[in-house]
C-alpha cells in the first residue's frame, strides 16, 4: 500500500503533536487562561461537558476535521472519556447533517453532487451498515460531506448512522490518545497513536478491496492498488471527496 494513503493523517498527527508540545513546553497553557477548552471545559465539570458535546456537535456538522475534536477531547478529558465524549459529539454532528440535508438541503445537495450520490447510493444499498462501517475506516475524505451526500440519498438512515459509529471508533481513539498524551507519557503514547492510525487506514483499505464488488466511492482511493482486485471506471466529474 503506498504511503499517500497515510500521508493527511499523519501529517495530522504530527501537526497536533507539535502544537500540544509547544502549548505545553512554554507554558502557555497557564498563561493563556483565555485558552477556550482550558477556560470553558477542561475541570468544569458537567458543564463543561455539555458544552464540549454542543460544540463539537456545531463544528463537525459543518466540516471541522472530527480528528481535530478527538484531540481536543483527549486534552480536556483524558483518553478514555475524551474517547467517549469526542465520539458522541461526533456522531451527533453527523445525525444533525444527515437529517438536515434530508429534509432541508436535498435540492441544493442533489444539484452539486450528482454524481457522488449515484455512488454512494450503490455503494451502500445491498449492506447499509457494514458499507458505511467500511466507508469510514478509509484514510481519506471529508466526513460532512458524506453525511450530506447519505443524507440525500436512499441510503437508510438507521444502518448509516450505526455503521457511521462503529467506523468511527478506531480513528476517535486514535487522536483522543494522541490528545491526552500531550501531558502523560508523550513518547508512547504518540507512538501508539501512529501505529493504530497505520492499523486502521490498513484495516479499511484492505475490506473495501476485499468487499466493494466492483463498486466505488471515492476516485483517489481506486487509484492506489486496487486496479488489479477489478477495474471500475472513474468519471472525471465525478472526483469529489466524499470518504470520511
Amino acid at each position: 500500500m503506498r504511503f499517500q494513503l497515510y500521508r493527511r493523517g499523519l501529517i495530522l498527527i504530527v501537526t497536533l503533536a507539535a502544537v500540544g508540545f509547544l502549548v505545553e513546553a512554554s507554558g502557555l497553557r497557564h498563561a493563556l487562561d483565555q485558552s477556550w477548552i482550558d477556560e470553558r471545559v477542561r475541570d468544569h465539570g458537567l458543564a463543561g461537558t455539555v458544552l464540549f458535546i454542543a460544540s463539537g456537535t456545531l463544528l463537525t456538522g459543518v466540516g471541522l476535521p472530527r480528528q481535530v475534536l478527538c484531540f481536543l477531547g483527549g486534552y480536556a478529558f483524558g483518553f478514555v472519556e475524551g474517547t467517549a465524549l469526542s465520539l458522541v459529539s461526533t456522531l451527533f454532528g453527523c445525525v444533525g447533517t444527515f437529517y438536515g440535508a434530508r429534509w432541508l438541503g436535498r435540492d441544493f445537495v442533489a444539484a452539486r453532487f450528482p454524481g457522488k450520490i449515484r455512488r454512494i447510493d450503490d455503494f451502500l444499498h445491498d449492506n447499509p451498515l457494514s458499507m458505511t462501517l467500511l466507508l469510514r475506516l478509509l484514510p481519506l475524505g471529508s466526513n460532512a460531506l458524506t453525511n450530506l451526500v447519505a443524507g440525500v440519498s436512499a441510503v437508510g438512515a438507521i444502518g448509516f448512522l450505526t455503521g457511521s459509529a462503529l467506523g468511527y471508533l478506531p480513528q476517535t481513539a486514535v487522536f483522543a490518545l494522541l490528545g491526552s498524551g500531550i501531558q502523560i507519557d508523550p513518547v508512547l503514547r504518540i507512538s501508539i497513536s501512529v501505529a493504530l492510525f497505520f492499523a486502521s487506514a490498513g484495516l479499511g483499505m484492505w475490506l473495501y478491496r476485499r468487499f466493494r464488488h466492483g463498486r466505488s466511492v471515492d476516485a483517489e482511493i481506486d487509484e492506489v492498488d486496487l486496479a488489479p482486485i477489478d477495474e471500475v471506471d472513474i468519471a472525471p466529474s465525478d472526483e469529489v471527496d466524499i470518504a470520511p
